[in-house]
């Protein structure tokens, strides 16, 4: 109660002498665990202004690099190497963020384990792992990962990883750390929600929650103690992500960046993605939700669009970046969004709203970029390293099939590449362990070989010589 009066949530504590001693304790460590001040703060500002459009307005498209292009004197060749031979000095490790649940998808899982594989229905967290373990064995030099977890799939995460051996990479290369939580208020009082009896609705903090989290847990600590000076961040619903390209992390290197980050070129100016943007050489995330339509449409002198770079949710960043920012509590701001967030009243039971009657606060960490000295823009072809899976079956985007399909595609004109045939619809897949780029396939198959039947080509496949 002493806690709760200064900041008008008293009434938390409502059917206390209902609850069971162990609700009592959980609903006490809950509360003592929140940040009442900021919490409070959050809500008094909520309507403070944000101008979106003057900062967009001031807008210029984003110095970029193209993947495979020559950038201010840095050539491919160079960058490469140069990524290659931090991986091989064991500098860099993978940062997998993978929060979120399947839900969307029909898949009451964490989303990690959603069987995306076309042909081989092996999972999102196997084909990322196998990435890394491919990489690893290119540098001669074990890479570690690092996964972000959400309370609501953590020990679900877990179990997955122990149940399958961790794919393959060593219980010392990997580290899982939970996100933390905020609570969800009621948009006209401020009140914190309860989800349960003894429960606040409480939901995770944004991907942006990764800062405070991996410092917390200890984890960037002891990336930072092994030698690692630099992370490669993605999200885990992309199954193309090249992850730890050495190509991209010599382009940022030899740039003298801070943060890095990959982007595509928008399709269409209303694309839902982030906008990455120039001001005044600062480079700026904008939600495609916050860009104002008008703006969005700004096309430049050549006649494409002005805001052309939509983000991918991949970044390079520096450790000792990471560590600094850590230290500038507001270097994250928390972005409020308006939820129907169903919840629970002492005396009344559930209430299902049926339009948005609470606050959630997030962070994103793509927030970060305007800190960073000499951030840089990567842009990648979107058919070879952007195929989000966010939708359920038969949706129009981003559905399972339209990924599937998307890396059929990839792993075809790999194949192509390398003088390989594929009949007309023939699912192929590619196992990282088999080839994790194109030139892996280089003298791998006997001339004239073609594929007739769906074919997956994993790191135990046997080539056989062409009839």
């Amino acid at each position: 109660m002493t806690l709760l009066e200064p900041f008008d949530q008293t009434h938390l504590l409502a059917g206390w002498e209902d609850l069971s001693d162990e609700q009592r304790a959980g609903l006490a460590a809950q509360i003592e665990a929140l940040d009442l001040p900021l919490i409070a703060r959050l809500y008094r500002d909520r309507n403070l202004p944000i101008d979106i459009r003057k900062l967009v307005e001031r807008a210029t498209s984003p110095r970029g690099v193209r993947l495979g292009m020559d950038h201010a004197g840095i050539s491919p060749a160079e960058a490469r190497r140069i990524g290659e031979e931090l991986l091989g000095r064991g500098e860099v490790a993978a940062l997998l963020v993978a929060g979120g649940q399947g839900t969307r998808l029909g898949f009451p899982h964490p989303k990690g384990m959603f069987p995306i594989g076309p042909v081989s229905g092996n999972s999102l967290f196997q084909i990322h792992v196998e990435k890394i373990l491919a990489r690893s064995k290119k540098a001669g030099c074990a890479i570690p990962l690092a996964i972000m977890t959400s309370p609501a799939t953590h020990r679900e995460t877990i179990d997955f990883f122990e149940r399958h051996n961790r794919f393959g990479l060593a219980e010392s290369d990997l580290y899982i750390f939970c996100q933390g939580t905020m609570p969800s208020v009621d948009a006209e009082t401020g009140a914190i929600l309860l989800s349960a009896p003894g429960e606040l609705a409480l939901s995770p903090d944004g991907h942006g929650g990764m800062l405070a989290a991996i410092v917390r847990s200890g984890t960037l600590e002891k990336l930072s103690s092994r030698g690692i000076k630099y992370l490669f961040y993605f999200q885990v619903d992309n199954p193309l992500v090249d992850i730890l390209s050495p190509m991209a992390i010599g382009y940022h290197i030899l740039s003298g960046s801070e943060m890095s980050t990959e982007v595509v070129a928008k399709e269409t100016p209303l694309d839902r993605v982030g906008n990455v943007i120039q001001v005044d050489n600062r480079l700026y995330v904008v939600e495609y939700s916050d860009l104002p339509d008008d703006l969005a449409h700004k096309r430049s002198p050549d006649g494409g669009l002005l805001l052309w770079a939509g983000s991918i949710g991949v970044h390079i960043i520096n450790v000792d970046f990471l560590f600094r920012m850590h230290e500038q509590a507001e270097a994250l701001p928390y972005h409020l969004a308006y939820k129907k967030v169903p919840h629970y009243v002492p005396g009344q039971g559930i209430v299902t709203p049926t339009k948005p009657n609470a606050i959630k606060f997030e962070r994103f960490i793509f927030d970060l970029i305007p800190h960073a000295r000499n951030a840089i823009v990567i842009e990648v072809n979107a058919a070879e390293h952007f195929a989000p899976l966010k939708n359920a079956p038969g949706a129009d985007c981003d559905s399972p099939d339209h990924v599937r399909k998307q890396m059929i595609a990839l792993h075809r004109s790999w194949l192509e590449q390398n003088g390989v045939g594929v009949c007309d619809g023939v699912a192929v897949e590619i196992s990282p362990l088999f080839a994790v780029e194109p030139s892996d396939l280089k003298g791998r198959f006997p001339s004239g070989y073609k594929v007739t039947r769906p074919s997956f080509f994993s790191s135990a496949t046997q080539v056989m010589p062409a009839e």
